[in-house]
């Protein structure tokens, strides 16, 4: 026996037991006796009843439980019909009885013991019957010994114990083992809803009959469960104990009581009816099984009102219908299941039980893997030629592989009208793609396969499937589903089509009729049906018109006189052996519809015939049979018909139907029908004429309301025979009444253009058609046809809706009587996806903790359900030492930030937080616990991280970042953010800041992104202390512009109304338009208008001023993040304005304003343009407000093409003087333009009209043809030219400037036709005025240059422009200073404009970084250089309109070799700022009397202080009590000698020195004695 795989090991007894066809049996004999015996479950087989004794000396119990009850409260052991998998004992678990959401009940372990052996012994009694029962009931025996087996409320599952050895597959001589597993219970919880019937008479009936069994099992009356066990044909009894006996009583009694409160808290919820969405309470679980083995799925779901389940394979319906006793679906008291009979390996799906009612739709999912052995794959079919018929192979593990196929560019909804050519297709994928291997492809309508015909063509490339539709009818409305398959395995797509009614002929005649078949065709008679239109026109149809026309021919004839209501009319007079196609047409009071499709061509034969043909065909058809008849032999006339019976009564005739004599010869017979009134014997033949060959006959031409009886004669050659017995009195009425309106329409949600509207079968309807469903937009009063063809059940999905538009539905049920009224018209409903309840948020964060309480952020949910998110809900629990406690709410009502406090937490705790998102669809799954955060109090001083960081504007080179700012600021005020960014796969020391200087702003646009790189991004908050931690990394986005994204565009309309537009393709029902000035949502601003339509929104501006300047973004919701954004600044606003008033008042665009010039004769020219001009376009011309003509003074044209207005005088005379004024019309927009001449103006305009006819004349002689100009050689001069024209050798050139000859040494030849003057070292001194005269005897002429102003500032430039590309590299010198960089050019002029550049950044000139220019040199003095000033440097020259750069590098080897010398020029120049000297105040002589007081005093400098000494006659001097020498402040230097005398006479030396050096600085004293004192000195020495 081969392996089992990993995920059926554990389970192989289960799977033994299951797959046991023993077992099979005996579920099987379960099932029938419990249905039998009104679901009395008597556990066990015939050995049971044989050995009651031994049931006694087991001490087992009779248990009376309704087994919906147990079902419920799970304390039901073996209920076969609600539980397939319960295969052991009942079980009640104490532990479960204290649950607050369960019912169960548990015996003690003495009792459950007892109760598992009793069990025991009876399957050793049944081991032939039933081997596998045994082996489950050991197992489940075994597993219960010690332990109490646990029943959830709403789930059941196969549990094996904690604990367990490893299991091997059993075989036969080891099934007496018990295994260490536990048998599955089916578990769950009663719910008191009734399964869905069809009509409320079958409810009350399950109802009563639920509540019948359900008191009889509680009462325990009637009912006893025996088990016997029987072992070599002895028989062992045992009693009950008294004690087990008490206690099994008290049990009943309590769970008596315990069911009774339950159904009371039901009847409770019953009667409260509160309206709420289907909720599954046990979901049906997964099953691996092997082939041949029955499965089951069963489910419990709760709503209100109730729901209707609808089983699914593979996303697709289960037609029980289309594989009757292949699936069983069964739905009682609000258990539903799905049986599976006989499973095979196609059975290997996904199955999802979708319950739905008013409040919405939920669906469970689960899985069957059906297993096949090695050895049942035949072997031939690997080596077989035709391999197509066997995608399947033998792999390894034995399994079979089949093909996966996938459908893309698929087919959707379709939408046609009748007459037009519709085609649908799908690309299929199969992998693995082999060749050999080519698949089936099949089409179907509504479950019906479909040929090819002349309506239909199908075709298929290999790649694509596809199906046209070459003439669409109504007909072809429906389910069109594609199924492709490869062997046995099959996938299916499926999209509906819809064909509406063509354009009619007549307007207000109702649709064309639809479906025409025939029926019941005999020799001479058929019945044509058809099905009632939708449309009728406005007005209702009053009946139908058939027409029949011969297969091989064109020619139509109507078969009745007067319309038919009903939609069946029997078709009599047909020519026996030919084929007949036919057609219907309805009529109303408007006129008659459109034809409709035809039938399928019909013999005119007798059935047998029909069959025989079909059987044996003789030849090809041809359309029509020749009937030949036998020869007649001996005549026999024939007897009565038999079997006469009224088959169809209308009120428009009666149809016969009989079966031919027993006795009729050998030759064909004919038939007579008579009539007559009902109680009377006035037989009255009714074909008169001709005899009828068709034992069938419509009678016509019969009084309504009267009763009439029926009989038929035979006739032939022979004779008439006798009549046929009479039928019974038949009414003329139409015994196939109209139905009656549906009832209980109920529309729900679908998606954004569809609708699913569901109602309930009218009441006694019989032989429905279908159904008809409309549909109105609220208000509109407007009814159109949802479908065309009628639909049969009682759900119809209505497409073509228009999202965002509430509807009301209405529908009118079909049979061929007629189409019923309508329905009541339903609730209104809006279009909208169908809401489903949110995702998760996920990525919770703490923005600011205290000591109790702290606040979360969290991210917006992935998925928010097809609806705005209404709010979240926030848990939390405490973490002790690791362990989690109970979730605690934090916020009973939803928050709508996502942001939060919690408050009264605990200092010092550990909690972990989960949120929970809700919209209209309710609140989503909670989140995954956050990490553990800590409960204390932030004393940081920097601020706390931002939050709800978000990227908006996603384009493939940039995108717009927003977020919050923090909720923990820290210290002091946030002072500004940053922003970092990194590639989204790159490591943590990747980030990267996006902005150098802090942002005031809470929004920043990215540029600079790659194209198809996905990057992260965070911000940080930063205040006086220092930057904060950093927010949440935002979700990856990749940098691209996805296709189909736009842009917002401003637009001005004819109003001159500014707006700005966003358009949105990709909107779902709940989107919506947020527009935000600067990043922040727009709120009633006064300013501005919003309006939004559909996928459109636009805001206008109601006066655009500067109050309106920044940024407008638009982001639509709901949506994968479609926004953008447009700014409006002051330019922009006055581009905008400027638009607004020409839209406002709209003008004729003019390139040029009316002017005048004077043509080359003197003529006088007035001409404007504009832009364009129609054909329609026309012009007045008005002279002083008096129009005027084309004529001899005026020459007028308007030229349409070019936009061209001109007029032309000959001459202006003195009565010209005045305005004139052009006006234009074209269209809607004018414009004019005027020109007023008066004055000095008139006067300048005749007289250059005179100057240029004299021109005219000048150009006769010597003249210039270029005018005096001026052009700037390479070495940076002017040089002034004018080329001349009709010069000969006597003619004379003088230059002159400001009215002063210029003196030129050379004369001119003329030979190039080209006279010059040079001027070097253009200046300002240069500007003025320059004239050339040209003379000789024909006459002279000047031209005359003003180089003033604009024109000097002109030359200027160009003389820049020459003098900047003239500069030499710049070169690099060191001075004392520092450094200077410097070039040299041809000459500098004050024009020419200097900048210098370091490191691509203008230098901002200091008293450190200089520039100036020396002569011809422009130097950057840079004193002081540091490494900082290293770099390239850019010596910038602007002439005025261009930029001239030099370049060089100061860095590396050139800044040192410079900043080397600078430090030694440096030094030098130090050493000699410092050093010591005498700055002045000493005189060189002094000259003073003997007795007179000396006092000399100087400055000195040195740093450091220089040291101070005197000499006297080069010898040291020292302060004594006559000379007192004084060295103050360090600088202060005093010589003072109070009397001085002739001793104090010599050359005095002051000495001062420090480090930098020595100064000495002399003064003589020279100390005279005067004459008298001399002489008196004289005289006493004598």
């Amino acid at each position: 026996m081969m392996s089992l795989p990993f995920y059926q090991r554990h389970h192989e007894h289960y799977d033994r037991a299951y797959r046991h066809k023993a077992l099979s049996s005996t579920v099987s004999q379960y099932q029938k006796e419990t249905k039998s015996k009104s679901a009395l479950y008597a556990q066990g087989s015939a050995a049971y009843a044989r050995g009651s004794a031994a049931y006694r000396h087991s001490s087992a119990a009779g248990f009376s439980l309704d087994s919906s009850a147990a079902y419920s409260h799970g304390s039901s052991a073996y209920d076969l019909e609600s539980a397939a998998y319960s295969y052991g004992s009942t079980a009640y678990d104490h532990s479960a009885a204290q649950s607050k959401r369960s019912a169960a009940y548990s015996l003690d372990s003495e009792s459950l013991s007892t109760s598992s052996a009793a069990y025991g012994h009876a399957s050793e009694s049944i081991n032939k019957l039933a081997a596998a029962y045994r082996l489950g009931s050991e197992a489940y025996s075994f597993g219960l010994k010690n332990s109490n087996l646990m029943i959830e409320d709403q789930s059941y599952k196969m549990s094996p114990k904690a604990k367990r050895a490893k299991q091997s597959l059993i075989s036969e001589d080891k099934e007496n083992k018990a295994l260490d597993y536990s048998v599955p219970i089916f578990t769950g919880r009663e719910v008191n809803i009734s399964g869905i019937t069809d009509t409320e008479e079958e409810r009350i009936k399950e109802s009563a009959a639920y509540v019948a069994k359900r008191n009889l099992f509680a009462t325990g009356e009637g009912v006893s469960v025996s088990k016997v066990a029987k072992t070599s044909e002895e028989e062992h009894h045992e009693k009950k104990s008294r004690k087990v006996a008490i206690r099994e009583s008290a049990e009943r009694v309590a769970m008596k009581k315990t069911l009774e409160e339950t159904q009371a808290f039901h009847r409770k919820l019953n009667q409260d009816k509160l309206l709420h969405a289907p909720e599954f309470i046990i979901e049906p679980r997964s099953h691996t099984i092997w082939e041949k083995e029955n499965v089951r799925f069963n489910c419990s779901v709760a709503g209100w009102p109730e729901p209707r389940v609808t089983w699914y394979k593979n996303n697709v319906p289960i037609d029980v219908q289309a594989h009757p006793g292949k699936y069983i679906i069964q739905s009682r008291y609000g258990l539903h299941s799905l049986e599976i009979t006989e499973c095979e390996f196609d059975d290997t799906a996904q199955y999802h039980a979708s319950a739905m009612n008013v409040k919405g739709e939920v669906s469970v999912y689960a899985s069957l893997v059906v297993k096949r052995y090695k050895g049942e794959i035949d072997a031939s079919l690997l080596h077989a030629r035709n391999l197509s018929l066997s995608p399947f192979a033998v792999t390894p593990h034995g399994y079979a592989s089949r093909f996966e196929i996938s459908f893309v560019d698929k087919f959707d909804v379709a939408f046609g009208r009748e007459g037009e050519t519709m085609s649908l297709g799908c690309t299929v994928v199969i992998n693995p793609d082999i060749k050999r291997f080519k698949p089936d492809i099949e089409w179907y309508r509504n479950g019906v396969l479909i040929t090819p015909s002349k309506w239909v063509q199908m075709q298929w490339s290999g790649e694509r499937a596809s199906l046209t539709l070459t003439h669409a009818n109504k007909e072809d409305e429906g389910l069109y589903t594609l199924r492709v398959a490869m062997g046995e395995y099959y996938e299916e797509y499926s999209g509906y089509v819809f064909v509406r009614d063509a354009d009619a002929e007549i307007p207000g005649a109702p649709g064309a009729p639809l479906d025409v078949q025939c029926l019941d065709a005999n020799k001479d008679y058929v019945i044509v049906s058809w099905k009632q239109p939708a449309v009728d026109g406005g007005n209702p149809i009053l009946g139908y018109f058939i027409d029949r026309c011969e297969v091989g021919t064109s020619h139509w004839t109507q078969c009745n006189e007067n319309p038919v209501k009903f939609a069946r009319f029997p078709v009599t007079g047909l020519i026996e052996g030919r084929s007949y196609i036919f057609r219907v047409r309805a009529v109303n009071k408007a006129g008659v519809s459109l034809p409709s499709r035809v039938s399928e061509p019909v013999a005119a034969l007798d059935p047998a015939d029909r069959a025989r043909l079909r059987s044996h065909p003789s030849a090809p058809w041809t359309g029509q049979i020749i009937v030949t008849e036998e020869e007649p032999a001996e005549g026999v006339v024939p007897g009565p018909p038999t079997d006469l019976q009224v088959i169809e009564a209308t009120k428009n005739y009666v149809v016969l139907s009989w079966k031919p004599p027993g006795q009729r010869g050998h030759e064909g017979i004919m038939y007579f029908v008579e009539k007559c009134v009902a109680g009377t014997e006035d037989w009255q033949r009714v074909n008169t004429e001709i005899p009828v060959k068709s034992p069938r006959f419509a009678v016509f031409d019969l009084s309504e309301g009267k009763s009439y009886c029926f009989r038929v004669r035979c006739c032939n050659s022979a004779g008439i025979g006798e009549p046929s017995e009479a039928t019974e009195a038949t009414v003329v009425d139409d015994k196939l009444d109209i139905p009656k309106a549906p009832g209980h329409i109920m529309p729900t949600r679908n998606t954004d253009t569809s609708v699913v509207v569901t109602w309930t079968e009218p009441p006694d309807a019989k032989e429905l058609v279908g159904y008809y469903i409309e549909s109105s937009v609220e208000g509109s009063g407007r009814w159109e046809p949802c479908n065309n063809n009628p639909v049969k059940g009682t759900r119809f999905v209505c497409h073509g809706l228009s999202t965002g538009e509430k509807y009301i539905f209405r529908v009118r049920a079909v049979n061929a009587a007629g189409l019923s009224e309508f329905s009541q018209e339903s609730e209104p409903i809006e279009v909208k996806a169908a809401i489903a309840a949110p995702s998760p948020p996920y990525d919770i964060v703490v923005l600011e903790s205290v000591r109790d309480s702290m606040v979360l952020g969290w991210k917006q949910p992935e998925a928010i359900g097809g609806t705005e998110i209404t709010g979240y809900y926030v848990n939390y629990r405490e973490v002790v030492d690791g362990v989690p406690g109970k979730w605690k709410e934090a916020n009973i009502k939803a928050v709508t930030e996502r942001a939060y406090r919690i408050q009264n937490l605990k200092e010092n705790m550990v909690y972990q937080f989960q949120v929970a998102a809700a919209n209209l669809a309710g609140v989503g799954a909670p989140s995954k616990p956050s990490k553990p955060f800590k409960c204390e109090e932030w004393t940081i001083a920097v601020p706390g991280p931002p939050h709800d960081v978000k990227c908006t504007e996603v384009r493939k080179d940039s995108l717009v970042l927003l977020w919050k700012e923090p909720v923990y600021s820290g210290r002091s005020p946030i002072v500004g953010y940053y922003v970092d960014m990194k590639e989204t796969e790159a490591k943590e020391e990747r980030w990267r800041s996006v902005n150098e200087k802090p942002l005031q702003k809470k929004f920043l646009k990215i540029d600079g992104l790659t194209q198809g790189v996905s990057y992260v991004f965070r911000v940080r908050a930063t205040n006086q202390a220092g930057v904060g931690k950093p927010s949440d990394v935002t979700d990856a986005v990749i940098a691209e512009t996805r296709p189909g994204t736009k842009e917002v565009v401003v637009d001005v309309d004819d109003n001159g109304v500014i707006s700005l537009n966003f358009e949105c393709d990709q909107m779902s029902p709940d989107s919506k338009f947020i527009w935000s000035k600067n990043y922040e949502p727009i709120e009633d601003d006064p300013r501005l208008n919003i309006d939004t339509k559909g996928g459109k929104s636009k805001l206008s501006f109601k006066d655009l001023g500067e109050d309106d300047l920044g940024i407008y973004s638009c982001i639509v919701t709901d949506t994968d993040g479609v926004s953008s954004s447009y700014t409006i600044d002051e330019e922009e606003m006055k581009r905008l304005l400027a638009l607004s008033h020409e839209r406002q008042f709209p003008t004729v665009p003019l390139i040029s304003e009316l002017a005048v010039e004077i043509l080359e004769k003197g003529e006088v020219r007035f001409w404007l343009q504009a832009e364009k001009l129609s054909g329609n376009a026309k012009a007045n011309f008005v002279f002083n407000d008096k129009e005027i003509f084309n004529g001899e003074k005026y020459k007028m044209k308007v030229d349409q093409n070019t936009g061209l207005v001109e007029m032309i005088m000959d001459n202006l005379e003195e009565k010209d003087e005045g305005t004139y004024t052009f006006q234009l019309q074209d269209g809607k927009a004018t414009n004019q333009s005027s020109l007023v001449l008066i004055g000095d103006v008139f006067k300048k305009l005749r007289d250059e009209a005179d100057f240029q006819r004299k021109e005219w004349h000048r150009k006769q002689g010597p003249h210039f043809v270029d005018k005096l100009g001026w052009e700037v050689t390479d070495e940076c001069n002017v040089m002034l030219k004018c080329k001349v024209a009709n010069i000969k050798k006597e003619t004379h050139i003088v230059w002159y400037k400001d009215d002063r000859e210029i003196m030129v040494d050379e004369e001119h030849d003329f030979k190039d036709g080209v006279c010059t003057l040079l001027i070097s070292e253009f200046s300002k001194k240069d500007a003025g005025t320059y004239e050339v005269i040209l003379k000789d005897d024909r006459g002279k002429d000047s031209s005359e240059l003003k180089l003033k102003d604009t024109a000097f500032a002109d030359l200027m430039n160009e003389v820049c422009r020459k003098i900047a590309l003239s500069a030499t590299d710049l070169k690099i010198q060191s001075t004392a200073e520092g450094i200077r960089l410097y070039s040299y050019v041809t000459y500098y002029v004050e024009d020419l404009r200097v900048g210098w550049v370091h490191n691509d950044t203008q230098i901002k000139f200091t008293d450190r970084m200089r520039t100036g220019v020396t002569g011809e040199q422009i130097w950057l003095q840079i004193n002081e250089p540091t490494p900082q000033d290293k770099g390239r440097y850019i010596m910038e020259l602007f002439d005025g309109s261009t930029t001239h750069k030099k370049t060089v590098d100061l860095s590396g080897q050139a800044f040192d070799e410079a900043f080397a010398e600078f430090q030694r020029l440096k030094q030098a120049a130090i050493a000699e700022k410092n050093r010591a000297r005498v700055l002045g105040g000493l005189p060189d002589v002094v000259t003073i009397q003997e007795g007179k007081a000396l006092n000399l005093s100087c400055t000195v400098w040195g740093d450091p202080t220089p040291e101070v000494s005197w000499l006297k006659n080069e010898k040291s001097f020292v302060s004594d009590a006559n000379c007192i020498l004084k060295f103050e402040s360090g600088k202060n230097v005093s010589f003072s000698i109070s009397t001085v005398s002739t001793q104090d006479s010599g050359k005095y030396s002051i000495v001062v020195k420090n480090k930098y050096g020595t100064e000495t600085s002399d003064v003589t004293v020279s100390v005279y004695i005067p004459e008298e004192e001399r002489e008196s000195e004289q005289e006493k020495k004598q």
